[in-house]
């Protein structure tokens, strides 16, 4: 049976269309990594130092929730919630050159064990890196020696970032609560 000339011109009117609408219900599309400025990926190492301070009145972490206590959750802390802007520096004095600022959020996640949920962004103030920051999210058991947690991205020169923070507690004042941590950040960016 043949199609009438006006059927095959109200298929292909209806064909178009039908292509039409499906390519507008798109939302995404495939870029060109070098269209972002993308090239060569590198993997960069950086020692730095978190100052958590605790305490006294140039205080950097500020505890803004405070949970009910229970007698099982008395010894973690567990619910407290920290709000933090700690400076980063070069070494683990606190009047080391400083590089950045750890600014975002720490709280007691584990009933059972000094384990943090730590959600920050590390943003550099210094050289090449000033204006970029680095997004950490992950577990912090605070008693182990090494902590390891994830980066899971990054703004400026670190966009498109990922790969872990180790943490490795340099001092701890059991009197106040302030704390000096050593980071080894291990960096896959553009």
């Amino acid at each position: 049976m043949a199609i009438s000339r006006t059927a095959t011109v109200i298929l292909s009117v209806l064909l178009v269309s039908f292509l039409v609408s499906v390519e507008s219900q798109q939302f995404g599309r495939r870029l060109s990594q070098r269209s972002l400025g993308l090239r060569k990926e590198k993997l960069s190492h950086f020692r730095i130092y978190f100052h958590d301070i605790v305490a006294g009145p140039n205080a950097t972490a500020i505890r803004i929730v405070e949970a009910t206590r229970t007698n099982r959750t008395a010894a973690t802390g567990f619910g407290d919630i920290t709000m933090i802007d700690n400076p980063l520096t070069m070494g683990p004095e606190r009047t080391s050159k400083l590089v950045g600022r750890a600014q975002g959020i720490y709280t007691s996640a584990s009933i059972n064990e000094m384990g943090l949920l730590m959600a920050m962004n590390y943003v550099f103030v210094e050289g090449k890196y000033n204006g970029s920051s680095l997004s950490i999210l992950g577990r912090n058991a605070v008693m182990s020696t090494v902590r390891e947690m994830p980066i899971v991205g990054g703004s400026g020169l670190f966009r498109f970032a990922r790969g872990y923070a180790e943490a490795r507690t340099h001092t701890f004042n059991m009197n106040n609560g302030d704390a000096v941590v050593e980071f080894n950040l291990y960096v896959l960016h553009y």
